[in-house]
C-alpha cells in the first residue's frame, strides 16, 4: 500500500499548495510541468513495453488486444461518457473541479495497473509516477477549485486500495504471463497519455481502456486448455 499512501499525499500536497498560490501558477509554468509529466509517462510506457515484450509468449496478443480494446472502446466511446459524466457531476465550481479531479486520478492506465503491480511485486514504480502527475494536476486544480480539492484524496486511496486488496486475493489468479502480456498492452496505453499530455496527438486513451481486460480473459482461456 505505499505507493497509494504516497500517492495519496502527493494529492493532498498539490492542493494545498495549489489553494495557497491561487492562480499564482502561470499557464507558462503550467505547460512545462505538464509537459515534463508528458514525457516521463511516454518513457515509463515504452520502458514497460521494452522489458516485457521479450517475455511474451504470445507476441501478437498485444496488437489484438490494442486494436479489439479500442475498437470496443470506441463503439461504448468512453471518451465521451466520461467528458458527460463530468459535466452531470459539475454543478458549482467546486464539484466541477472534485469531479474533474477525481475521475482524472482513478480512472486511468498507472492508477489501475500500479495497485495491481505493488500487491503482486511490490513494485510502485507506476503509483509513484501517478503520484507525481496527480501532484502536479491537484495543485493546478486546487488553484483554480480552492483547498476543497483535497477532497479527492480519500476517493483515491479507496478506489486504489480496493484494486490492491482484489490484486493480493487473486494472487494466484494473475500467473506471469497475464501480467506480462498486461504490462505490454498497459505500456502503449501509458506511452499513448504521454502523448496526449504533450498535445502530440489525443490517442483518446479512455476508449483503449478495455484493452486491458482482453490478455486477462485470454491468458485466462488458455490456462484452462493448455
Amino acid at each position: 500500500m505505499l505507493g497509494t499512501i504516497v500517492n495519496t499525499c502527493t494529492i493532498l500536497t498539490g492542493s494545498v499548495i495549489g489553494s495557497v498560490f491561487k492562480k499564482g501558477i502561470q499557464e507558462k509554468h503550467q505547460t512545462a510541468l505538464f509537459t515534463a509529466m508528458g514525457l516521463a509517462a511516454t518513457g515509463l510506457g515504452i520502458n514497460a513495453v521494452v522489458q516485457n515484450m521479450p517475455k511474451s509468449n504470445y507476441p501478437v496478443l498485444f496488437i489484438v488486444s490494442l486494436a479489439l480494446g479500442s475498437l470496443l472502446g470506441t463503439i461504448i466511446d468512453l471518451d465521451r461518457r466520461f467528458q458527460n459524466l463530468a459535466d452531470r457531476l459539475s454543478v458549482g465550481q467546486l464539484s466541477k473541479g472534485l469531479s474533474t479531479g477525481i475521475l482524472l486520478f482513478c480512472i486511468g492506465t498507472l492508477s489501475i495497473l500500479g495497485p495491481i503491480q505493488s500487491a503482486l511485486y511490490g513494485d510502485h514504480t507506476y503509483l509513484f509516477t501517478n503520484a507525481t502527475l496527480d501532484f502536479v494536476t491537484s495543485m493546478v486544480l486546487a488553484s483554480t477549485y480552492g483547498i476543497g480539492m483535497v477532497l479527492t484524496a480519500p476517493v483515491l486511496f479507496c478506489w486504489q486500495g480496493s484494486i490492491y486488496l482484489l490484486a493480493s486475493l487473486l494472487g494466484n489468479f494473475m500467473t506471469t504471463d497475464m501480467m506480462t502480456e498486461l504490462s505490454i498492452v498497459g505500456g502503449f496505453l501509458i506511452a499513448s497519455s504521454g502523448l496526449s499530455i504533450l498535445n502530440i496527438r489525443d490517442c483518446k486513451t479512455m476508449n483503449m481502456l478495455p484493452a486491458l481486460v482482453i490478455p486477462v480473459v485470454f491468458c485466462w482461456v488458455a490456462g484452462l486448455f493448455l
